[in-house]
């Protein structure tokens, strides 16, 4: 088993790159050692989002670094929270993969928000935030979200009562915080007393730190997928993916059943 999460550490100057061709090399010298399986473990499986065209001429980037893994020898892949769980259909290994649903909505509920009402920032983000809505027992509302430009973006309906109510947005990766930043000022002009923000991924890149500090949420709740670089703003909450991974290895490991770790729900993006 081989743990690299494929992302970027500023701290140590290691760049997404970097990460990737690591992970490349370690499991060339796994099989070269005569390993008898090799499964990759990422956490944060890198260059996720590129994973369709969005313009002519582009690469998509995903399938490439999947059959990299394949012609290398990685005989499986361990990952978290997909952008889009179809990604493992590119793939001609097993593919498990793995969610954060359960911790999160574990630590909401123990939270105990009043008036709670679980808030979509997109529609493409609805099918998750309706799982995370029933788990808590909560109300549901969906944000509808335009691009005008790259990494900007505008929201132009909020569908569904959030009036005097606890508003929790969940998204599986906070990139600039453009869009979870409008998306909180969407809710609170739409009178929402609190806000919350859960993701699995803490990509945090560009000026994500003072769109958080200036959104103005309660806490923000994320987990250790990518490593925090230094200046995160104290309302960020860390939760580890460690029990999660090191159950899922074991079961892979021991050739026992992965699915009942997430109880078949890992299908929502």
């Amino acid at each position: 088993f081989l743990i690299q999460p494929t992302c970027g550490n500023p701290v140590t100057g290691v760049s997404v790159n970097d990460a990737v061709q690591e992970l490349m090399l370690m499991i060339d010298a796994a099989k070269g050692a005569s390993a008898h399986r090799v499964i990759a473990v990422t956490p944060w499986f890198g260059y996720s989002r590129q994973d369709k065209k969005s313009t002519g001429r582009e690469p998509i980037s995903a399938r490439a670094v999947a059959h990299q893994l394949e012609a290398v020898g990685a005989d499986r892949v361990l990952t978290m929270d997909l952008h889009a769980g179809q990604l493992q259909g590119v793939f001609d290994i097993p593919v498990d993969h793995m969610t954060a649903l359960r911790m999160l909505t574990d630590y909401f509920r123990h939270l105990d928000l009043p008036e709670l009402v679980v808030v979509a920032p997109d529609v493409g983000r609805a099918k998750l935030n309706a799982k995370f809505a029933e788990k808590l027992q909560s109300g549901l509302a969906i944000l509808t979200k335009e691009r005008p430009a790259h990494q900007v973006a505008q929201i132009s309906h909020v569908i569904g009562d959030v009036k005097d109510r606890t508003a929790l947005l969940v998204d599986d990766i906070i990139d600039t915080a453009g869009t979870l930043g409008a998306a909180a000022q969407a809710v609170r002009e739409a009178g929402a007393r609190r806000i919350y923000a859960a993701a699995t991924h803490p990509v945090l890149s560009g000026k994500a730190f003072e769109n958080l500090a200036a959104a103005g949420f309660e806490e923000i709740v994320v987990t250790d997928t990518i490593p925090l670089r230094r200046g995160a703003p104290e309302n960020i909450r860390v939760l580890s993916c460690a029990d999660l991974l090191t159950d899922s290895i074991r079961r892979i490991f021991t050739d026992d059943s992965v699915s009942e770790v997430f109880g078949g729900e890992n299908q929502l993006f």
